[in-house]
């Protein structure tokens, strides 16, 4: 029993030590990420960086963006100062990560101000992707709900590859309204804080709570009524740099890995149903639309705050269903198996209701 508990007593004394400067280094992120979006939207509304209004948007005002350069530039350099000489990361871990959400967010940044071509940026991301999968590598073994631990192998390359563009498109094509993106970061970078504590990984615990600080000094800007948009820098960024948190994170514990899937859910079914209901339609699926289904509930008639706070329920849901897979397994297989699904269904069902009210009302509307 004894080195038991010579064990646990150095693996907390490791721990404190890494994670007692976290909360300094959160609050001074938070700070100059609010500074940050504050400059930024100064520049862009001098420099005409502005957001048109289009097919896609839930706006009709012209609109700052590119407040999600703070979130990057802050996050990027207090990770990598604190890992420097601290030895939480491999080298190549902290290389090919930094490089790869750092060639995204470029690519996006230039997106904001020049409106890029797709091609362009799918490219940039599955190449940023590239560069994470040389250095960390790939899902050898993943977590499915009832199923256990699969040994995938080299399967892993495709998926992982998937994940990591998948998920970084995914929370751009979900940043359509005031406050839904940066509250996701906000709640998904606190699930990751915590995820990375209990489990010993203290480098995506550490990363997990930047990611949180500066999504909520952005947020002081971004709530609804935005006064500056994230940008497909922020965006792209968050969207990658979450997706490299599974990857890293699953590297320790295949469980962590579907945790940090779970953690995204709202934005991963959105963005997958939208998908394909469009295909089965036979629609164009790279044209801009309004057919998400968060956009679909504000077309409905309710209002982005509203909205955002529907999404950041099922954010808190999905923190506490990754929270399961960790610290209960049992719990977990019947959570995310049985409750997620109907939590699902439930998000797609409120918006068939909340527009099929609206049409019974124009209908009733032209009648009279």
């Amino acid at each position: 029993m004894e080195p038991y508990l010579k064990h646990a007593q150095r693996s907390l004394g490791i721990g404190l030590q890494i994670l007692s400067p976290i909360g300094a280094l959160s609050v001074l992120s938070f700070i100059f990420s609010y500074v940050g979006v504050a400059l930024v939207r100064r520049w862009a509304e001098q420099h005409r960086v502005l957001d048109l209004p289009n097919e896609r948007s839930s706006h009709s005002k012209l609109m700052p963006r590119g407040g999600g350069l703070a979130i990057v530039g802050v996050t990027l350099a207090g990770f990598i100062s604190y890992c420097v000489g601290r030895g939480i990361w491999p080298w190549q871990w902290l290389a090919s990560f930094g490089l790869g959400a750092g060639l995204v967010s470029f690519v996006g940044w230039l997106d904001d101000l020049h409106s890029l071509s797709t091609v362009v940026r799918f490219n940039a991301q599955i190449f940023g992707a590239i560069v994470v999968l040389v250095g960390v590598g790939w899902w050898e073994s993943v977590y499915v709900p009832v199923a256990g631990a699969l040994h995938v192998g080299r399967l892993g390359i495709p998926v992982t590859l998937l994940w990591l563009v998948g998920l970084a498109n995914a929370y751009n094509f979900m940043d359509g309204i005031d406050g839904i993106a940066g509250t996701q970061g906000a709640i998904g970078g606190v699930g990751w804080a915590i995820l990375g504590a209990l489990s010993g990984a203290y480098g995506v615990a550490v990363l997990g709570a930047l990611l949180a600080a500066t999504c909520l000094g952005f947020l002081f800007h971004n709530w609804p009524p935005a006064r500056i948009f994230m940008g497909d820098v922020g965006s792209g960024f968050l969207g990658f740099t979450f997706a490299c948190l599974a990857l890293i994170g699953g590297q320790k514990d295949p469980y962590l890995a579907s945790a940090g899937a779970v953690l995204m859910w709202p934005f991963v079914f959105d963005t997958a149903f939208t998908f394909l209901r469009r295909l089965i339609r036979r629609e164009n699926v790279f044209a801009a639309h309004r057919s998400h289904l968060y956009q679909r509930l504000v077309i409905s008639g309710l209002s982005h705050r509203t909205v955002t706070l529907i999404y950041v329920f099922l954010d808190g849901l999905g923190m506490l269903f990754a929270l399961l897979i960790i610290k209960n397994r049992a719990w977990a297989d019947l959570t995310v198996s049985i409750v997620l699904p109907s939590a699902c269904f439930g998000l797609w069902g409120l918006t068939v209701i909340r527009e099929r009210r609206i049409s019974q009302e124009q209908g009733l509307a032209k009648t009279i």
